[in-house]
């Protein structure tokens, strides 16, 4: 096996989702990679702000919930293991992502996208994770989208995002690069490249 093809099958969840071209959005709301619209759905009520309950699990109790000097709220679920993507990397993540009230807004199983291209509060959020590890953010509004709400969203201004969150996986921008080299040349890039 060569070291490219190492790095390839050790990285199969970008190249499956990176280079089949479902990349989500970067930079703006996130939509549905199945119908490319909005995926809006209230599924509970709840509080408006980032405070302890916003971490809080039915029937459960709050622990360990970080704030960063940002303002960030992070909450580690179960651990993942190994180091942690930088903001020039790549991540392959499951998501759900949902207003304070409860509203859904989208929510994806397997979505890659640069840490550096999504909004303040989530890169940050990311740079804090390790492989497989679960994660829980409360994102305040100045570190989401503040009062410029991505136009036709159903997140409204100054909007307290919350997410959940599996990084699944993570590539740097030399393996990224060379994967898409690897794949325009023909070459094998997953598991069965081996």
């Amino acid at each position: 096996m060569t070291q490219t093809s190492k790095t390839a099958a050790r990285l199969p969840i970008l190249v499956g989702v990176a280079m089949a071209a479902t990349v989500i959005a970067v930079g703006a709301y996130v939509v549905s990679t199945k119908t490319g619209a909005p995926a809006a759905q209230k599924v509970a009520s709840g509080p408006t702000d980032c405070g302890k309950d916003a971490f809080l699990p039915a029937g459960g109790t709050v622990s360990d919930v970080e704030t960063t000097a940002s303002g960030l709220k992070f909450q580690t679920i179960a651990p993942g293991g190994g180091a942690s993507p930088t903001v020039n990397d790549t991540v392959a993540v499951a998501y759900r992502g949902t207003l304070a009230d409860g509203t859904m807004f989208d929510s994806n199983n397997r979505a890659a996208f640069p840490v550096g291209g999504v909004v303040p509060g989530f890169g940050e959020a990311l740079t804090k994770m390790q492989k497989r590890g679960s994660y829980r953010m409360c994102i305040p509004a100045a570190l989401g989208y503040g009062a410029n709400n991505p136009p036709g969203s159903p997140i409204p201004p100054n909007a307290v995002l919350r997410f959940e969150v599996d990084l699944l996986d993570f590539a740097t921008p030399q393996q990224m690069q060379q994967m898409q080299a690897d794949q325009s040349k023909g070459a094998p890039t997953g598991p069965a490249g081996q």
